[in-house]
């Protein structure tokens, strides 16, 4: 019986190892192959002169960048469970691993890194908080900190899937500051004043511990992409509302250069339009009005400044943004990287090609971050993707 026992247990060893390296030999074959695919989609792109895009790693669902100031993890967030930790490597990603696999997370999409080198994590309705995240992120569930409890950062029964993609940034003042989207087209007035209270439909801040929490900025719709200028403004990205139209409302590029603003939602639809549901009553005092008036329905997503000295000193204090873009069109438009260099409010394609024209997109950019080395990532939910653009003067 021992004997038979034993070679039975031995059986399945083998067995079952031989099972797990086919499986492993599968899910390589087919990275080979997504990989393969994404390389010919990117030959489709168009670029300035010097530019090129390449892949730098898959991670499905990939939606939003943290780069550690080591430079040793690149944290994503996705849209729906999963968070990954990529290692760098020179030309690709050397690693890409799930990021404490071991937690449950709600659209775990905000990630954002503070200066001393703590990692904060957005979800739909809670904030957690590790602490020294590039070199201790493999004991990651050991180390959270929840910040903001399940059902404190929003009441819960204003929880939707509707515009959660929470985003983050560390102000100059060490703050956190949050992005909370409202759930509807155009808010209901019964909403307003609960949403002015909690700031949904605007940007909090708060201490790194959840304390002094305050809101920050209200009247707006869906901003999911923030980013600090060396002045200590924050510019911000807006979503705007559907079923106005092909060409209505414009999307917002908004600057808020202190605490208090209203940019105008829900009486305003983008720009100086106004909202059928609205048009009729008295907007705020002192709407701020956008900067930068983009593409109607194009879905501006990420944004950023770029710092670095790899690209040509015309983009020095370039603002950089993703535009994921349209449903809300009869002729989708978007899908691609726009620029706005500095001192300008006129925005460019800097890479786009995602988008075949006739409304199938090959790729749906959403977040974009700078290497130290001065390249940029890109990331791409549609394909799980993220690239790495890079220049070599002609």
């Amino acid at each position: 019986m021992r004997v038979g026992v034993a070679a039975l247990l031995l059986f399945c060893a083998v067995g079952c190892g031989v099972a797990v390296a086919r499986a492993e030999d599968r899910r390589s074959a087919e990275q080979d192959r997504r990989s393969a695919e994404i390389e010919s989609t990117l030959k489709r792109i168009k670029l300035p002169p010097g530019f090129s895009i390449s892949l730098y790693a898959l991670a499905p669902r990939a939606r939003t960048l943290a780069i550690g100031r080591e430079g040793k993890t690149i944290f994503v967030g996705a849209e729906e469970k999963d968070v990954y930790a990529i290692t760098p490597g020179e030309k690709t990603a050397a690693a890409v691993e799930r990021f404490a696999p071991s937690m449950p997370f709600t659209m775990p999409h905000g990630v954002c890194f503070s200066n001393g080198g703590a990692l904060f994590l957005i979800e739909r309705n809670r904030v957690t908080r590790f602490d020294d995240a590039e070199n201790t992120w493999r004991d990651a569930a050991a180390n959270a900190k929840i910040v903001v409890k399940s059902g404190d950062l929003i009441p819960r029964n204003e929880e939707s899937r509707g515009h959660a993609s929470r985003v983050c940034r560390i102000g100059p003042d060490d703050k956190l500051y949050i992005s909370l989207g409202q759930p509807h087209n155009v808010t209901p007035r019964d909403r307003l004043p609960l949403y002015d209270r909690t700031g949904i439909g605007g940007i909090i801040r708060m201490n790194f511990d959840g304390s002094q929490r305050e809101v920050f900025a209200t009247g707006i719709r869906n901003s999911v992409g923030m980013a600090f200028d060396t002045d200590g403004s924050l510019w911000f990205t807006d979503n705007q509302v559907d079923s106005m139209g092909d060409d209505r409302p414009p999307g917002e590029i908004n600057r808020a250069d202190r605490a208090g603003l209203n940019f105008g939602f829900p009486w305003y639809g983008g720009g100086h339009v106004r909202t059928d549901e609205y048009a009729r009553a008295e907007p705020p005092k002192d709407v701020v009005f956008p900067v930068v008036e983009t593409a109607p329905h194009a879905a501006d997503l990420g944004i950023m400044f770029y710092r670095g000295d790899m690209f040509p000193k015309e983009y020095r204090g370039a603002m950089f943004y993703a535009q994921h873009g349209s449903w809300d069109r009869s002729i989708p438009i978007g899908a691609r990287v726009m620029v706005t260099r500095a001192g300008t409010t006129a925005s460019t394609p800097f890479a786009e090609g995602w988008n075949d024209g006739s409304g199938y997109y090959l790729g749906r950019p959403v977040d974009v971050a700078e290497l130290a080395d001065g390249s940029l990532l890109v990331t791409d939910d549609q394909n799980g993707a993220i690239y790495r653009i890079t220049y070599q003067a002609p």
